[in-house]
């Protein structure tokens, strides 16, 4: 009965890493197309014979280049980069101000509020698009880039308020009071001895709020004009009205640089493991 029951679990170890595979394989098949097919020389979205039989003159940095060299390319870029740092900036100081508000054990209608923060996860980005576009309409924020930042603002600040809620729970409640206790005003008490301590949340959140901001296109969609356009803005246009491999080159980048998001998220992970097994 021993070695059956061990066969067994052999068996469906064998099966979870099978199924595992199978799915990882599934989700990465396509990084093992887009990637290679970013180095074409020729302008077609299907290898080329040089390319199967890996010919030197079959690979080419041209899409690459082309992003440097077209306006519209670097406009897109300029804007996601602006509109995700101001957008990270507002996510973080609101949602870490929202986050510190909520930890207090007596908070009249903590659920409701945490609800109504956390919404914007919840609620299909189709309808807040929306809602929105109308409402920026209504105060003439609509085709600015300070529209999308705060629109960006309401989508990434969720991410923020978890994360350091998160961190907050981990939080010894002495040191705040020991800071008070010494005379610290609040402020200097948050961030001379919160604020340290809740970091790798905070870091974390602002990680999210930016790849949020980063990765959106459906806000950008209803919000944002020409001068607006924010790279997934951008692939969009290219797909609908002129499809080129630049797109894979642009695609190729977003997942390099989506890497090392999760490489920097880890390493805060471990850094709070780290840092409360020593406290």
């Amino acid at each position: 009965m021993a070695a059956r029951a061990r066969a067994g679990s052999a068996a469906g170890h064998w099966l979870f890493r099978t199924g595992c595979g199978l799915v990882f394989a599934f989700l990465m098949l396509p990084l093992a197309v887009i990637v290679p097919l970013s180095f074409n020389a020729e302008p077609y979205f299907t290898f080329t014979r040089e390319m199967l039989t890996l010919q030197p003159e079959g690979f080419s940095l041209r899409w690459y280049r082309d992003i440097a060299d077209n306006p519209q390319w670097l406009l897109s870029v300029k804007n996601s980069l602006v509109v995700g740092f101001f957008a990270t900036l507002l996510s973080v100081a609101l949602g870490t101000a929202a986050a510190v508000g909520l930890d207090r054990p007596r908070f009249p209608g903590k659920t409701l509020i945490l609800g109504v923060l956390i919404s914007p996860i919840v609620v299909p980005i189709i309808i807040s698009a929306v809602g929105m576009f109308f409402f920026y309409s209504k105060i003439n924020l609509g085709q600015t880039l300070t529209g999308l930042v705060l629109a960006h603002t309401v989508l990434g600040s969720p991410f923020v308020v978890i994360t350091v809620s998160a961190a907050l729970s981990r939080l010894n409640p002495a040191l705040p009071r020991a800071a008070a206790s010494l005379g610290a005003p609040p402020t200097r008490a948050f961030f001379k001895v919160t604020a340290p301590q809740i970091a790798p949340g905070i870091y974390a959140g602002a990680l999210f709020a930016f790849a949020t901001s980063f990765d959106e296109v459906v806000v950008v969609l209803f919000l944002a004009g020409f001068e607006q356009r924010t790279i997934p803005r951008q692939m969009w246009a290219g797909l609908n009205e002129q499809i080129s491999p630049t797109i894979l080159a642009v695609a190729t980048l977003l997942i390099l640089f989506s890497v090392l998001l999760i490489v920097t998220a880890e390493l805060l992970r471990r850094r709070s493991e780290k840092r409360s097994l020593q406290e």
